[in-house]
């Protein structure tokens, strides 16, 4: 009996007709297997994977291998997304035993959860020997598999241990990082390493702060270059908006297709940044339209964002987005299909699958002629038409806390930097006047249904659907994020409730969640007990929960004055430390924090009664540096910190910048404003 047709998760709702007779993560499933005397068979996966599609239509679907399955094991399928700390265990026990990971992760286990075999895709005709030969091992080695098991447990109980080396996270420290990406650059595309290539859209956070601070013109160097080099690839949606997750090569141009919230929330952020202290027109493109595909393809109206779009469209990659240069001209007609297929490098022998292309952008739109961006716009947006009638990549509509914490930070930021350079001369002004109304609503929304559904008696649950709430508890990085977004929206909108719901969710962090020597662990002291407790300090796709959290309490500690959370920030990030200085490139958020907290972070408060229009609001915010966080509203506003005992002076405007709680005179001039934040 398949159990999975009640799930929340898209994933395991994709396969509740299997004839596997699947499980979900349960004390049941394990129970089950005890009983029956039968190892576990626990597939990890999520809804947007293309090789998970893959090992399902080839193994879980057929009934061969569903007879296998069921004859000899208790089978629980995992939606890695819904539970990270399950998916985090294991995938430590798959890297342990094969040196790698990925998904779909095949692990079998005792009936307690101990793995003794582990591997990712399988083949259908490997996975069948391999069903057969671990039923096998089972019945006639069980001793052999026992110690097998054991082995395993010891080896991620030291990979996930927390207590190790301690280390002040200094400037010679970030200097050191800020090195080592140098030199681990690529100079010729952008961005680190080779093929597959992800956008490391935390590392490039870090270089933007490191730049504020140092004037290091190389990381600025480094993250314009990158940014532009992914705008222009195949990674990012030229008609859309949106990056996907990755490339498959070296050079952005064929991307795996999938498109996840966390990617285009940190990429948002990045491009608002870059567009903020650069006014860089690319970067203020590429902003605009990341911020519209999150209002327009993710958000689910009356509820948060959605988790992903699928890598595939009816089983094929890249059907809804490869185009032949046959296919432009049928959209746009003889000569304006061929100007496009110049434009997006679209040719004959194709950059994809089967004569088809990827659209890249092969020129500079952004500073050409008005003809020529005129005759850009008409033809992306007679293309986007176009690709609209064809079959559209399914959505996973789960609501995950943490993602939609990175995405409303993202958007607020976005806003903040929309309205600096708002102007009504522009030639896109309406456009973008348009995606902050979107935005705006669209972040409001989220905010609310995670305040509204994701809180359940103080604590935080990790996912929910069509307004229900999932059982799963909230990990550490959906606290961290989720009390950073709630800091965010204090900050965009003046009210006092959302500092007070961030405060809820981190005193719960530090009472659940903490470890010896000021570390943290992923799980809280009284979730579900697994085979090992994560505790993983790298960020990797998403920051780690331990830099989530140290962002978030340093946003609160400055949007608060109590110094004790920026003191546990500091502890958690001396954990982190030696790992900055040895792996740069797996640390980008907890970086980013650091230079935060070397810059400050500065406080600033603007007493005024515009607090969007107020020039001294849109200097704070255009001259703030690393991680500086900024209040304007009227003085003595309930739940207001920063703004209380702030009056005005001699009725006009005035701003209060403090530096480690240590603050400079009120100044009334924009000047005077620019000159402390120097």
């Amino acid at each position: 009996m398949n159990r999975l047709a009640d799930a929340t998760s898209p994933y395991l709702l994709q396969h509740a007709d299997n004839p596997v007779d699947w499980w979900p993560w349960s004390a049941e499933a394990f129970a089950e297997a005890k009983r029956r005397d039968v190892p576990v068979l626990i597939s990890v996966g999520y809804a947007a994977c293309h090789w998970c599609h893959v090992m399902a239509h080839e193994s879980f679907e057929n009934e061969q291998v569903g007879a296998l399955v069921n004859d000899d094991f208790v089978a629980i399928k995992v939606d890695r997304e819904e539970r990270p700390d399950v998916d985090a265990v294991y995938m430590t026990a798959t890297q342990a035993m094969t040196g790698q990971g990925g998904w779909p992760m095949t692990v079998f286990a005792t009936p307690d959860g101990t793995p003794f075999f582990c591997g990712t895709y399988f083949p259908r005709a490997n996975f069948v020997r391999l069903l057969e030969s671990v039923a096998a091992a089972w019945r006639d080695q069980r001793e052999a598999v026992l110690r097998q098991g054991a082995a395993v447990v010891e080896a991620i109980g030291g990979a996930q241990a927390v207590g190790g080396p301690t280390a002040p996270l200094t400037a010679e420290l970030l200097d050191s990082a800020a090195d080592q990406l140098s030199r681990e650059y690529d100079a010729t595309n952008g961005g680190f390493g080779g093929a597959p290539k992800f956008p490391p859209h935390m590392n490039l956070l870090f270089l933007l702060r490191h730049h504020q601070r140092t004037g290091s013109a190389r990381s600025l160097e480094i993250a314009r270059h990158t940014a532009e080099a992914m705008a222009r690839g195949g990674i990012h949606d030229q008609l859309a908006g949106g990056f996907a997750r990755y490339s498959v090569d070296a050079h952005w141009t064929v991307p795996h297709f999938e498109k996840m919230l966390y990617d285009n929330a940190l990429l948002l952020r990045f491009y608002a940044q870059l567009w903020r202290l650069t006014g860089d027109r690319m970067a203020r493109r590429v902003a605009r339209d990341t911020a519209r595909f999150l209002a327009d393809e993710l958000h689910r109206a009356g509820e948060g964002f959605a988790s992903a779009l699928d890598a595939d469209t009816e089983g094929v990659e890249g059907l809804t987005y490869a185009w032949t240069p046959a296919q432009l001209v049928a959209a746009l007609g003889e000569e304006d299909g061929r100007w496009a297929a110049d434009l997006f490098e679209v040719t004959e022998e194709g950059t994809f699958e089967h004569g088809t292309s990827v659209l890249r952008l092969a020129r500079d739109v952004d500073d050409a002629d008005p003809e020529i961006k005129a005759r850009w716009r008409d033809v992306v947006g007679r293309l986007l038409v176009a690709r609209d009638t064809r079959p559209q990549p399914a959505r996973d509509d789960k609501v995950v806390a943490a993602w939609n914490g990175l995405a409303i930070t993202a958007l607020a930021e976005f806003l903040r930097v929309a309205a600096l350079y708002a102007s009504p001369d522009d030639e896109d002004a309406n456009l973008m006047e348009g995606v902050t109304i979107v935005a705006d609503g669209a972040m409001r929304d989220a905010a609310e249904h995670l305040a509204a559904v994701h809180v359940v008696d103080g604590r935080l649950r990790r996912a929910s659907r069509d307004k229900v709430v999932g059982e799963p508890a909230g990990v550490l990085e959906d606290y961290g994020c989720v009390a950073e977004a709630f800091c965010a929206m204090h900050q965009l909108t003046g009210e006092g409730r959302w500092l007070e719901l961030a405060g809820g969710l981190l005193d719960v962090a530090l009472a659940r969640f903490a470890a010896p020597g000021g570390g943290f662990y992923d799980t809280a002291d009284d979730a579900e007990q697994l085979v090992a407790r994560p505790a993983d300090p790298t960020d990797n796709a998403t920051p780690s929960g331990r830099s989530a959290i140290v962002a978030a309490l340093v946003a609160y500690a400055a949007l608060t004055g109590e110094n004790r959370y920026r003191e546990a920030a500091e502890a958690a990030l001396a954990t982190v430390a030696p790992i900055v200085g040895r792996h740069a490139r797996f640390t980008g958020y907890a970086a980013t924090v650091g230079e935060a907290l070397l810059s400050g972070p500065y406080e600033i408060a603007v007493a005024t009664d515009d607090a969007v229009g107020d020039p001294l609001v849109a200097a704070a915010v255009r001259h703030a540096p690393p991680g500086a966080v900024v209040v304007a509203g009227r003085p003595d506003q309930p739940g207001v910190p920063l703004l209380a005992d702030r009056p005005l002076v001699d009725g006009r405007p005035t701003a209060y910048v403090c530096r480690g709680f240590v603050c400079q005179r009120p100044v009334t001039s924009v000047d005077d404003l620019v000159a402390q934040l120097g």
